[in-house]
């Protein structure tokens, strides 16, 4: 089984949200449903414009906390060097 963690946005350089999930076209499935009231779906995070994929679940967690304590522009930095154009990745995923 995978585990990932993910960054969606609300638009290039918006609103952004740090997640983990073991099924990863699910989860953002219900954020762009906006299933749950949640932070996502006030601020209309639903776009997945970075994700990383784990064998452990311990893993995936512990990085999870160590992305939503870093500074925004580190953020940025990152989702840039994966997804320079911030594109929505979504449809790639099925």
């Amino acid at each position: 089984m995978a585990y990932y963690v993910y960054m969606t946005a609300s638009r290039r350089n918006g609103t952004l949200y740090t997640g983990v999930t073991n099924d990863l076209a699910r989860r953002l499935y219900e954020h762009r449903e906006k299933v749950a009231m949640s932070f996502t779906a006030r601020y209309g995070v639903s776009q997945l414009v970075y994700y990383e994929e784990y064998e452990r679940i311990g893993d995936a967690i512990a990085r999870e906390k160590k992305l939503k304590r870093w500074k925004r522009g580190w953020k940025v930095e990152l989702i840039e060097g994966f997804n320079p154009a911030w594109r929505d990745l979504y449809q790639e995923l099925a």
